[in-house]
């Protein structure tokens, strides 16, 4: 069904107004032929008026010619229904279907893509473009503006179904116990757990610096109750000078035999996790166990929950880490593609195959939607747009014909006087 596309815009009112400018000059250009041709109408054309009557006389011609050319593209002249005119009307559907496969058999080909991206030099010119820190702060405010609509378009329910009914079935039937003790290998040999140690032995000094009276309450409820109270006490004190001491030397030492035989017992862990069926199984039901009990989904949840707050919360501050970080990544990825030529050529490379891929899947699908487009556009409509789009530059069409015909009727005039 022909549907209305016709919307007035600033634009449309200045290319209006210069093809009404352009149509009176053409149509004036007429005007004035005739009138120079009825005036030396009667005049002796022997000498200069014959040939000044002769040349307008072929200029009406040339320019009524051409007037009926540029208007028979898009209307009947005078309204008349003359064959082959109002050619925009009638073959409005064969015009979109040449245009489709114009665009289809010239601009969606694989290798005009190719050559396209590879004149663009898109590495370089992205390169540059990251350099300047206004246009990094405009790639993080496009990137956080995105990811704020994702952040908030996942509910609460979306997170709890997907975990209850996805995750949770799937991770309690997969086997996880070797990969639990390869990625404990990994994280034994990398002494990635070392951290995690040092903090806990720093944390628990600090505890007992700041709480000397829980410890000793802790170990006077075990003290033997025949003993005197001092000899508790000074007991206690030692006990706990020697405890602060022997933390700060795990603390301090890499090589603590505390450290070295926690690394034994990771160790020993990991290879029966991956290699030990009795330790596996266990560890299997301890999974599943968990992964059973009924605040797990609740868990996810909350745990998302403070997640997506923390996210929403970096992203709405410009001083946050999550923006500096951002903005030291892109000048970092902006200079590597600036001084990196093997970078570059490798990300024009996948940048061609996904246009490459996009071109040869969904090309004919792409042009097909210009011949769909036309197909239901209203025919008088589409006849005045391309007019509006065109006209200007098809009334010089009119002055040249004017001017051509009035130079021809000029030669015609000089040899039938040297002929005569």
């Amino acid at each position: 069904m022909p549907v209305s596309f016709l919307v007035e815009s600033p634009g449309d009112a200045a290319r209006r107004s210069a093809l009404i400018k352009m149509r009176i000059v053409a149509t004036s250009l007429l005007g004035l032929a005739l009138a120079i041709w009825l005036a030396t109408l009667n005049l002796d054309h022997s000498g200069v008026w014959g040939y000044v009557n002769t040349a307008s006389e072929a200029a009406m011609v040339g320019a009524l010619a051409d007037w009926f050319a540029v208007t028979a593209i898009f209307r009947h002249p005078l309204g008349l229904p003359i064959p082959h005119t109002a050619l925009v009307k009638k073959r409005k559907d064969d015009l979109g279907r040449s245009l489709q496969e114009f665009v289809d058999d010239n601009f969606l080909t694989e290798e005009i893509a190719r050559d396209r991206l590879e004149a663009a030099h898109v590495g370089q010119r992205l390169g540059r473009w990251l350099d300047a820190p206004e246009h990094r702060g405009r790639a993080l405010r496009e990137g956080v503006r995105v990811a704020r609509v994702a952040v908030d378009n996942v509910q609460d329910e979306a997170v709890a179904g997907f975990v209850t009914d996805v995750v949770l079935p799937r991770l309690k039937e997969e086997p996880t116990s070797h990969i639990l003790g390869v990625f404990l290998e990994g994280i034994v040999e990398d002494k990635a757990h070392r951290a995690l140690i040092d903090l806990g032995v720093d944390e628990l000094r600090a505890w007992l610096v700041d709480r000397p009276a829980v410890f000793a309450a802790l170990l006077n409820e075990r003290a033997p109750r025949w003993t005197p109270g001092f000899v508790d006490a000074m007991a206690i004190d030692w006990a706990y000078h020697q405890v602060l001491d022997w933390l700060a030397d795990v603390r301090a030492d890499d090589r603590h035999r505390a450290k070295l035989a926690l690394d034994d017992l990771l160790v020993k862990l990991s290879r029966d996790l991956k290699e030990d069926p009795e330790v596996m199984a266990r560890a299997e039901a301890l999974k599943v166990r968990m992964l059973s009990h009924p605040q797990v989904g609740d868990t996810v949840v909350a745990v998302w929950g403070s997640i997506r707050t923390s996210l929403i919360t970096a992203m709405e501050d410009p001083t946050s880490s999550l923006w500096t970080r951002g903005d030291a990544w892109l000048a970092e990825a902006g200079a590597r593609l600036r001084e990196d030529a093997e970078l570059r050529a490798l990300l024009e490379g996948r940048l061609g195959d996904i246009v490459a891929f996009f071109v040869n899947t969904y090309g004919d699908e792409l042009a097909a939607v210009i011949s769909h487009t036309v197909n239901r556009w209203d025919a008088d409509e589409a006849s005045q747009r391309i007019e509006l789009f065109v006209g200007k530059d098809l009334q010089f069409i009119r002055i040249n014909g004017t001017i051509v015909g009035a130079l021809a009727g000029v030669a015609i005039h000089a040899l039938s006087q040297v002929f005569s």
